[in-house]
């Protein structure tokens, strides 16, 4: 062969291979381990799917009727959403690019989020021998509930091996919630124990909201640095006398065991910052891979550890938390519902009532009223109901203590509330609240809404729980009387009242105004003293 022959096909190969180099190189089409076979698509909205593929890959994705296609942008990523959908399936989801994936078993109805920390954590095993309502729930297989946790690599249907590391309150809320609405329900869990609402909102939320920035300023002057540290000596002064006490006491009794000891108080954070853990780690850890899966709404059970941020109460952080998750994943403002804190602590309607079996016993009024700053954990905590589409699983009556063990009550609780907050039905979810109020002669005549079938004294015995001052600021036990959807105090010293409380303390055993569907009143006063 010639030389000029032989240089000829040397320079039409190269010339091929540089065609091949330079043309796209296929790339197999990845899904999020959230988007799997058995998830539960939302029902009634465009319902996002989305992957990666490579940069200009032509993607087709059908399911039922519809074909939606997308091409994947520079970075690989794309994302169709399909038309709204009824509830129902199974189906099968095709995602086609350079390889085809197949889901398999896919249904679509109502998908939760649950979130917080222990209390939301905490699986179903670590309470059935506890919960006899739990252990019976989760004894039959649950076909139509599909379950899946932060980190995991899909969805799967709640058969008694994955129902048991799943979260027993989750669990419970998904499974009443079924079977109200008789739909699939798809359960995405994502909590943390003993964890603050600073490490669950992004650093751009908190960023962006005027009421925590400003609360964040109000920190850092000299003034309220220097009371941080000050509150922050008192309980480590306080915990120190406790160690010592605690150590004494077993040193004195050997071969005793020793008691607990308590946790170490935590010194203040800097402004804006978390004390542990930082601003949004768990955020983006185990929420932020779900977005923007279609979703119903959440179910957040968190306050036991408050923000972890010096000078940012519960309630300024989880309005920015609130509007951060709603913004970020892009589907308006869904509700938010929340288990109220500290839990437990109140006397229930009836005593017949599998899921108020663990409330306390209606007990006697103290001999004095409880001090101003009693009730304040339970006024701030209520305050969160202000921000826009959230409600409030009432909890006084739910059982005590840190973790509560009657885990199918606050499930059962919360999807009650989800039925009539959420989806319309007709039955209260709410004890009464405190509406208005009007000093008339000796008395002051309380209003309530969420009165439902009407207002009653839990127990059957007399009404108790209010307290009533005069001008002087003196609080006595008050005389209560229910006429209509009214509530009217009196004492018999005082013959101008200004002020009316009600359960005003973190634990109320002894207050039992509820409506006559079996919830609770909730803490109010009228003062500001």
């Amino acid at each position: 062969m010639k030389p000029s022959r032989v240089l000829s096909i040397i320079v039409a190969m190269l010339a091929l291979l540089l065609v091949i180099l330079s043309a796209p190189v296929a790339a197999a089409v990845e899904l999020p381990p959230v988007l799997s076979s058995h998830m539960v698509l939302q029902c009634d909205i465009p319902v996002p799917i989305w992957g990666s593929a490579a940069p200009g890959e032509k993607i087709v994705v059908t399911f039922r009727a519809q074909r939606k296609e997308a091409t994947a942008d520079a970075q690989g990523k794309w994302l169709v959403r399909l038309d709204p959908l009824q509830a129902g399936g199974p189906d099968t989801l095709t995602i086609a690019g350079a390889s085809t994936v197949k889901l398999d078993d896919v249904l679509v109805g109502e998908v939760w989020v649950g979130s917080g920390q222990s209390n939301m954590a905490h699986p179903v095993f670590l309470y059935k021998e506890k919960d006899p309502v739990l252990a019976e729930l989760v004894a039959t297989p649950q076909p139509t509930v599909r379950l899946i946790m932060s980190r995991s690599q899909g969805w799967q249907p709640a058969g008694a091996e994955d129902a048991a590391k799943f979260s027993a309150e989750l669990l419970t809320f998904g499974i009443r919630l079924q079977q109200e609405l008789n739909v699939p329900v798809g359960l995405i869990l994502g909590a943390v124990g003993g964890t603050p609402s600073g490490r669950w909102i992004s650093q751009e939320a908190l960023d962006s909201d005027a009421a925590c920035q400003a609360a964040i300023a109000q920190a850092a002057t000299p003034q309220a640095l220097a009371k941080a540290q000050n509150d922050y000596q008192r309980k480590l002064d306080n915990w120190n006398k406790r160690i010592e006490a605690i150590r004494s006491e077993t040193s004195q009794r050997q071969g005793a065991k020793s008691a607990p000891e308590p946790r170490k108080p935590v010194p203040p954070a800097p402004p804006g910052q978390c004390a542990q853990g930082r601003i949004g780690d768990l955020y983006e850890a185990h929420i932020r891979p779900f977005i923007p899966y279609g979703i119903r709404g959440v179910l957040w059970d968190q306050g036991e550890n408050g923000t972890g941020m010096t000078g940012v109460d519960q309630f300024t952080l989880m309005g920015a938390l609130i509007a951060g998750w709603r913004k970020e994943w892009g589907q308006g403002a869904f509700p938010f519902l929340y288990v109220q804190k500290p839990s437990g602590g109140g006397t229930a309607f009836a005593d017949n009532d599998p899921v108020t079996r663990l409330a306390e016993k209606l007990a006697p009024l103290p001999a004095t009223p409880p001090g101003a700053g009693e009730g304040i954990a339970r006024e701030l905590h209520l305050r969160i109901m202000q921000h826009p589409n959230t409600a409030m699983i009432i909890s006084t009556d739910l059982g005590s203590g840190l973790h509560p063990a009657n885990k199918s009550g606050y499930g059962t609780r919360a999807a009650r509330v989800a039925a009539g907050f959420v989806y319309g039905q007709q039955i209260e979810y709410c004890g009464p609240l405190y509406r208005s109020h009007q000093i008339d002669g000796d008395k002051i005549r309380i209003r309530f809404s969420h009165v439902g079938k009407g207002l009653a004294a839990g127990g059957g015995g007399t009404l108790e729980g209010f307290q009533i001052a005069g001008a002087d600021r003196q609080w006595r036990w008050a005389k209560a009387v229910i006429e209509s959807d009214a509530v009217v105090v009196s004492h018999s010293e005082i013959s101008v009242p200004a002020a009316v409380r009600y359960a005003w303390a973190s634990r109320s055993p002894w207050a039992n105004l509820f409506n006559q569907d079996g919830l609770p009143a909730q803490t109010f006063r009228t003062d500001e003293w």
